[in-house]
């Protein structure tokens, strides 16, 4: 059993922060890439960032300088941390577990629920 609990999002005034987390937890051995993804209303989803376990990160060009996603290998947990917040912003935010190991030792990718971020003007 592996569960991704997200935690974090809420509405936010333009130029605000908020930090999201995503834990996850059960049978988890090792996660290869964890990210974050978001879908704002009427747009397609997209990747907003990664983190390889080696700490290699990517960021979509929208948020670069403004976001920065960072993770606990111990804890099993993949932050986001969300600066000068733009109503463009406004979005469900999805975790993403890349290449997650079971202790069983079999490898699947997992989501999380989506954490709603609101960003007023």
């Amino acid at each position: 059993q592996v569960q991704v609990v997200e935690s974090g999002g809420g509405l936010v005034q333009a130029g605000g922060s908020l930090r999201l987390s995503c834990v996850a937890s059960g049978s988890i051995f090792s996660i290869n890439v964890m990210g974050w993804y978001r879908r704002a209303p009427g747009k397609q989803r997209e990747l907003v960032a990664r983190i390889t376990n080696g700490g290699t990160t990517n960021y979509a060009d929208s948020v670069k300088g403004r976001f920065t996603v960072s993770r606990d290998n111990a804890k099993n947990t993949v932050y986001l941390q969300m600066n000068s917040l733009k109503p463009e912003d406004t979005a469900v935010y999805y975790c993403n577990l890349e290449g997650a190991v079971s202790l069983a030792r079999r490898v699947q990718d997992y989501w999380g629920q989506g954490t709603k971020v609101t960003v007023s003007a």
